[in-house]
């Protein structure tokens, strides 16, 4: 008799699916999609049924995943701190997650915009249902992220030679985006939107003779790709990304 073949572990993957667009989600990431038991999704927070846009993506690219489709709540409401509307978010996540295993399930898969690794709640989730199944393993499958797609959309390298890039988070305040445009050559700024007439300021006054590009629904329809200089909104969508890239005069220029 022939020893049985160990049970696989239970294994819990952050999947990133990119910044929308389906076309632009790996081969890995389809694979994993495509075996895992059930598919975690961040819900909208709207109070309807409007899907997510991870969602969108994992129903475009995978749609004979859509049975195992599961949102999960996601809470926009609360830009900042660990208050009790993130909190019980983040627990109610990982519980669907525990769920899911309890139930029979060997792998489930969470389906985030991006990259896993880049401002995701996964690495949240993960920690939760980590503490409570035995023997999980965790996995990341990684994404393109918002900035190359908007430096790929734009034309307009994130870096070049020796020059450095820095990603800010808006809602760290104008504090350190200012610091990131003084000291970094190319800056990304994300979660923006709700300050973009003060951001927008600050790159005009720290950087005029820069190339500063603000991206809006990159890769979807209704895609906005507009200078700085001819910005005139005072507010710009959750999904929105500003990359402010230095004046690059001649080819090689910083090798």
């Amino acid at each position: 008799m022939t020893d049985p073949a160990p049970a696989c572990p239970p294994t819990l993957t952050g999947v990133g699916v990119g910044p929308g667009d389906p076309e632009l989600i790996t081969l890995k990431a389809l694979r994993v999609l495509r075996d895992a038991d059930v598919i975690l999704v961040p819900d909208t927070d709207t109070g309807t049924d409007e899907v997510g846009r991870a969602e969108q993506v994992v129903l475009t690219a995978c749609p004979e995943a859509a049975g195992r489709v599961r949102r999960v709540p996601f809470s926009m409401a609360q830009r900042h701190g660990v208050g009790t509307k993130r909190r019980r978010a983040w627990e109610a996540s990982a519980k669907a997650a525990e769920d899911a295993f309890a139930a029979g399930a060997g792998s489930v898969a969470f389906a985030t915009v991006g990259d896993p690794s880049v401002y995701s709640t996964f690495s949240y989730l993960a920690a939760h249902v980590r503490a409570v199944v035995p023997g999980l393993q965790v996995r990341v499958v990684p994404g393109i992220t918002a900035m190359q797609a908007l430096a790929a959309a734009s034309g307009v390298p994130l870096v070049e030679a020796q020059e450095s890039l820095t990603l800010v988070p808006v809602t760290a305040g104008l504090d350190s985006l200012a610091a990131a445009l003084d000291s970094s050559d190319t800056v990304v700024a994300y979660k923006g939107g709700r300050h973009l007439s003060e951001v927008l300021e600050l790159v005009r006054r720290r950087r005029p003779d820069d190339t500063a590009v603000l991206g809006v629904n990159v890769g979807l329809p209704g895609e906005e790709l507009i200078a700085v200089s001819d910005v005139t909104a005072d507010r710009a969508p959750y999904f929105s990304t500003l990359l402010v890239a230095p004046a690059r005069t001649r080819t090689g220029g910083r090798l």
